[in-house]
């Protein structure tokens, strides 16, 4: 949806203009393909790195727009949080040393952003999903104040009708309701571009399907969100979530996500996924557009197909079909969109290096890999490589064979072959095949996190070991080091962790027991004791606080007392602070009213706890 220039899709008179030239520009599209028109060669690479913006605490910063401006660079634009900004690398033409030059060319803009957020306390960070990001971070206030983004949220709000449902379910468990769709900002990518021949769109694309699995199971780089430790890749399963527009209903009717893998393989031609797109997929949002498409061909230039490029921004394939014009020739080509950003440059290249090999070297028995493989597994390798990473087991034309073997046994030696064919050097083919390798056979991004977000927690708060796990990302980043070649934290850096927190909501225990007014008094008192927790916040069945109970208020309670509720003794005037409360104000708010903690809430509702020791620790 690069088209700033959107509405919210209208009924009518004004929905049938557009549909009149969306029909247009699909007609175009097969006018040209017919005749020859869609560039066959030479064959061109492109990529956009979206990046987070942390403050100097390795929090999201809200500085977006003014790092934009003082990098006053057309290549870098907004997304759709403040916190996040993209850039857009120049196509380059598929040969030797294409790859080493995009790496340096992509470094050199992150030196410049680097430079730039410096001046503005902050960070450029290469992350899946960051860290460090918190429930405060998906709030209006962060979202990027453009008329796109701003209409994007007030369609997807109307047709879903109600607040969007965050539910995933990994080694722990996210389950939350939220009222926009800036979830979707804590995803950032590494999109990929490969320019295609017209007449092998239809076997190309349905191998990039094919090969989706076994390639993400080696580059998953986001295994954490909210401080939850779920997929090895949760972006894909947020990312579908976030936006979701469905509506849940007692009918057993099917209704396809905007995010999608698809549902089978095309057969004749690109069309196919526009048709298919167009015909499931309602209008969502509205533009004007001044000329005809088959005219202007019919006039000898070229037509942008903006409808049909505006409706289909709109609905979100992990491969998505892309029509474009450079230099004034029309061009066909892939868009990879499920590879996450990070966890170096390096990384990012070797993936898409993997990837325009794999692409170049599909062996000719795979041209119609319909007759060789079952979409739905395709599909299914997809999903558990999002879950499981390279723990996977893939369905690869009909053997069940692990993730790892599959990419070190059959893939690489195919990729290593299509590098040849395009003309790419040994000695580059085998730089960034290598760090595939080593990530295979080591260990990848998404990893890397777990192994030390889990060592972490052991010894510091939450909170500070998800910030430490951007320091450490940062720094390994500076240096372009492949992951695979990345140390495990340091005792020493565990010591000497992270920024020292300012509010209340960062070092707050959100894993709480809590209790109703109306349970019996012994129950609970029990509770207190098997479990050693010394304050139990009572709420209602809308999180709401309504009192709260204390270790010496359950202090000489018999356990066969069966007759006393909780609201017979528990605290009714609560002293309680907001997320946003400092410390420094929290720990003299507990001292003037001797009290030993201190209930988080956020806008009415209990979110938090803070105590003593959380103050001493």
């Amino acid at each position: 949806m690069g088209n700033q220039k959107i509405d919210i899709a209208i009924e009518g008179k004004e929905k049938a203009k557009f549909f009149q030239h969306l029909l247009k520009d699909i007609e175009c599209l097969e006018l040209m393909l017919a005749n020859g028109v869609i560039e066959k060669n030479p064959i061109r690479i492109g990529a956009e790195q979206e990046f987070c913006i942390v403050d100097n605490d390795w929090t999201p910063s809200l500085k977006g727009l003014e790092i934009l401006e003082l990098l006053n660079d057309e290549h870098f634009t907004t997304e759709l949080a403040l916190y996040n900004l993209e850039v857009n690398l120049d196509p380059l033409e598929l040969k030797a040393g294409c790859f080493i030059e995009m790496m340096k060319r992509q470094l050199s803009f992150l030196q410049k952003a680097n430079s730039i957020c410096k001046s503005q306390s902050a960070k450029p960070l290469l992350s899946g999903i960051l860290p460090s990001i918190s429930g405060r971070h998906i709030e209006m206030e962060y979202m990027t104040p453009s008329p796109r983004y701003k209409v994007l949220n007030e369609v997807m709000k109307k047709l879903r009708g109600k607040d969007f449902n965050v539910s995933i379910l990994g080694v722990d468990e996210l389950k939350l309701m939220h009222n926009s769709v800036l979830f979707e900002a804590c995803n950032t990518s590494y999109q990929m571009h490969l320019q295609i021949e017209p007449d092998d769109f239809v076997s190309s694309y349905n191998w990039a399907q094919a090969i989706s699995g076994p390639l993400l199971s080696v580059c998953t780089n986001s295994p954490l969100l909210l401080g939850k430790e779920l997929w090895s890749e949760t972006r894909i399963a947020l990312f579908q979530q976030s936006i979701d527009t469905r509506t849940s209903s007692h009918s057993v009717r099917y209704n396809e996500p905007r995010v999608t893998f698809g549902n089978a393989w095309i057969e004749n031609s690109i069309t196919d996924i526009y048709k298919d797109d167009i015909s499931r997929f309602e209008l969502i949002v509205n533009s004007t557009f001044e000329e005809d498409s088959i005219e202007i061909l019919n006039g000898g230039r070229i037509p942008k197909l903006d409808a049909l490029s505006l409706h289909s921004g709109t609905v979100y394939r992990w491969n998505r079909a892309c029509y474009g014009v450079g230099d004034g020739k029309p061009h066909v080509r892939i868009e990879n969109r499920y590879i996450p950003s990070g966890p170096s440059v390096t990384d990012e290249i070797a993936n898409f290096v993997f990837w325009v090999g794999l692409m170049k070297g599909r062996p000719s028995e795979y041209d119609q890999i319909h007759k060789k493989m079952d979409f739905k597994d395709a599909k299914s390798n997809f999903i558990k490589a999002a879950r499981t990473g390279k723990e996977s087991f893939m369905k690869w034309m009909g053997t069940v064979v692990t993730s790892q073997e599959l990419v070190i046994k059959t893939l690489l030696p195919i990729a290593r072959l299509g590098l040849k064919k395009a003309g790419i050097g040994q000695d580059e083919m085998d730089y960034f095949l290598d760090v595939i390798e080593k990530r295979a056979t080591g260990k990848n991004g998404s990893e890397w996190q777990v192994y030390n977000y889990r060592r972490l927690k052991k010894s510091i708060k939450k909170e500070n070991a998800l910030r430490l796990l951007c320091a450490e990302m940062y720094k390994n980043q500076q240096i372009n080091k492949p992951v695979s070649e990345w140390e495990n934290i340091s005792v020493k850096e565990m010591r000497n962790s992270s920024t020292k927190p300012i509010y209340v909501y960062e070092i707050m225990t959100t894993e709480l027991f809590t209790t109703n007014e109306n349970n019996p008094l012994n129950l609970v008192s029990n509770m207190m004791r098997w479990k050693d927790i010394h304050h139990v916040p009572v709420e209602d069945s809308d999180n709401r606080l309504k009192g709260l109970l204390t270790w010496q208020l359950i202090d000489g309670i018999e356990p066969t007392d069966t007759t006393s509720l909780v609201k017979d003794i528990m605290v009714k005037d609560v002293i309680y602070v907001d997320k946003k409360t400092s410390i420094e104000e929290a720990s003299n708010l507990m001292i003037r009213n001797n009290i030993g903690c201190l209930p988080v809430k956020n806008k009415g509702r209990l979110i938090g706890i803070i105590t003593k020791k959380d103050l001493v620790d």
